[in-house]
C-alpha cells in the first residue's frame, strides 16, 4: 500500500509541475489557445503552402514558445532588458520571481540588435535581378505608390490611439515585406513584434487572395486586356552600376534606410559583378536559409500568450490588412494614370505588383492578366513594379525610424 501511495504521489507531482497542469489554472486557456494557433500557421505552412519558408518556423517557435515551464518565449523587449536578463536583474511581473534566460533570448538578440533582417536583404539581394526595372524606370513610380498604403494606416493608427511608434510599426506591414516590418517594429515598437511579424507574413501568403478582387474592382476589362511591349535589353554595366548608384542615393538621403537597401544592393552586386560568384551562392543558400531559420523561430517565441492574446492584437491584423489593400489599390491606381499619360500602352494590373511581395504579387499581376487576354504576358512588366517595392519599402522604413525614432 505505502508503495502505491508513493508511487501515485511520485505521479501526481510529476503532473502538478507539468504544463498540462497549467493549462488548469486561472490563464492557462490562453496558451492552450496560442498551441492552437501554431497547430493553425503550421497547418498554413505546410499543407497550403503559404509562405512555408518563414511560416512554419515562426508557427513552431509560438508553439514553443506557449509550452508552459519550457522557458522559451522571448522575456525581454529591448537590449537593456537582454542585459538585464542575462545579469539576473530581471524579474516576473506577475510573481517577483528573478527570470533566468533561455535558448529564445539568445536567438532574439539577432533581431533586436537588428542583425537578421540585413542579412535576409542580402540573400534577397543576391537572388533578385532587376532588369526589368532597370529596363524600365517608370516602374519605380508604381513601386512607391505601393506604399502609400503604409503611410496612410499610420494616420489611422495614430487616430485610433497607437503612439507614433506604434502606428509606424504597424503601418510598414503594408509594405508587404517581412524582414523589414520585423527590423522597423524591433526598434520603434519590439512589444508587438510577434503580431505584426505573424500578420506580415500572413497577408504576403495571402497575396492571390486579398489582390485580385481589388485589381479586378478598380480596372476595366479593356485595361486589363493591354498587351505591354518587349522589354529592351539590359546591359551587363547597366547591371553593375544600379546597385551601387542605388546604395550612395538612397543612403545620402535617408541614412536609417542604408542598413537594407546597402545589403540588399550589395547582394546584388555579388550576383552580377561576375567575379564573386561562389559567396553568392552562399548568400542566395546557406547564409539565406540560416538565418531565415533563426529569424523566423526566435520571431515566433516572442508570441507568448500574454503579450499576443490581447485586445490590440485584432486591431494590428485589421490595420494591417487596410495597409496591404491601400498599398494595393494606390499601385493600381497609379497605373492607371500611366494607361493614360501613355495612351493605353501600360496594363494597369502590373501596378498591384508594387507591394514588396517578390515573386508572388507579380504573378498574380499575370495571371490576372491572362484570363482577360491569353497572349498577354505581363509577369516581367510587373517584376519591375514589384523589386521596386523592395526598395520602397525599405525606404520608408528609412522615413518612419527617421520621423519617429
Amino acid at each position: 500500500m505505502a508503495i502505491l501511495e508513493g508511487v501515485w504521489g511520485a505521479i501526481s507531482d510529476i503532473f502538478q509541475n507539468s504544463g498540462y497542469a497549467y493549462f488548469f489554472t486561472e490563464g492557462g486557456w490562453k496558451n492552450l489557445v496560442m498551441i492552437l494557433f501554431a497547430f493553425l500557421f503550421l497547418f498554413l505552412g505546410i499543407k497550403k503552402g503559404f509562405e512555408p519558408l518563414l511560416m512554419v518556423p515562426i508557427a513552431f517557435g509560438m508553439l514553443l514558445a506557449n509550452i508552459p515551464g519550457a522557458n522559451l518565449a522571448v522575456q525581454y523587449h529591448d537590449l537593456q532588458g537582454f542585459i538585464d536578463l542575462v545579469a539576473g536583474r530581471l524579474t516576473d511581473e506577475a510573481t517577483g520571481a528573478v527570470l533566468t534566460p533561455g535558448l529564445m533570448d539568445f536567438l532574439y538578440f539577432g533581431v533586436k540588435a537588428g542583425i537578421y533582417p540585413p542579412l535576409i536583404f542580402l540573400g534577397i539581394g543576391a537572388m533578385t535581378d532587376f532588369s526589368p526595372l532597370i529596363a524600365n524606370p517608370s516602374s519605380f513610380i508604381l513601386g512607391a505608390a505601393a506604399q502609400f498604403g503604409i503611410f496612410f494606416t499610420y494616420v489611422g493608427a495614430t487616430l485610433l490611439g497607437f503612439t507614433d511608434k506604434e502606428s509606424g510599426a504597424i503601418a510598414i506591414i503594408g509594405g508587404a515585406d517581412g524582414p523589414t516590418a520585423i527590423f522597423v517594429t524591433a526598434i520603434l515598437a519590439p512589444a508587438l513584434l510577434g503580431t505584426i511579424a505573424v500578420a506580415a507574413y500572413s497577408y504576403m501568403a495571402l497575396v492571390p487572395v486579398i489582390q485580385p478582387p481589388i485589381m479586378r474592382a478598380l480596372t476595366t476589362k479593356k485595361e486589363r486586356s493591354v498587351v505591354m511591349g518587349t522589354l529592351r535589353p539590359v546591359s551587363k554595366l547597366e547591371k553593375i552600376l544600379f546597385p551601387i548608384m542605388v546604395t550612395v542615393i538612397v543612403a545620402l538621403l535617408l541614412p536609417d534606410a542604408a542598413t537594407l537597401v546597402g545589403m540588399l544592393m550589395f547582394g546584388n552586386l555579388l550576383k552580377e559583378s561576375g567575379r564573386t560568384e561562389r559567396i553568392a551562392k552562399a548568400a542566395q543558400n546557406e547564409l539565406m536559409n540560416i538565418v531565415t531559420i533563426l529569424l523566423g523561430v526566435s520571431v515566433g517565441a516572442t508570441t507568448s500568450a500574454q503579450t499576443f492574446l490581447t485586445g490590440k492584437t485584432i486591431l494590428i491584423v485589421a490595420l494591417g490588412l487596410v495597409a496591404f489593400a491601400v498599398g494595393t489599390a494606390s499601385g493600381v491606381l497609379f497605373g492607371k494614370l500611366m494607361y493614360i499619360a501613355t495612351k493605353g500602352k501600360v496594363n494597369p494590373l502590373i501596378g498591384s505588383a508594387g507591394v514588396s511581395a517578390v515573386p508572388m504579387a507579380a504573378r498574380v499581376s499575370q495571371k490576372e492578366g491572362q484570363k482577360e487576354n491569353p497572349a498577354n504576358f505581363l509577369l516581367m512588366h510587373a517584376m519591375g513594379p514589384n523589386v521596386s517595392g523592395v526598395i520602397g519599402s525599405a525606404v520608408a522604413a528609412g522615413v518612419l525610424l527617421t520621423l519617429l525614432r
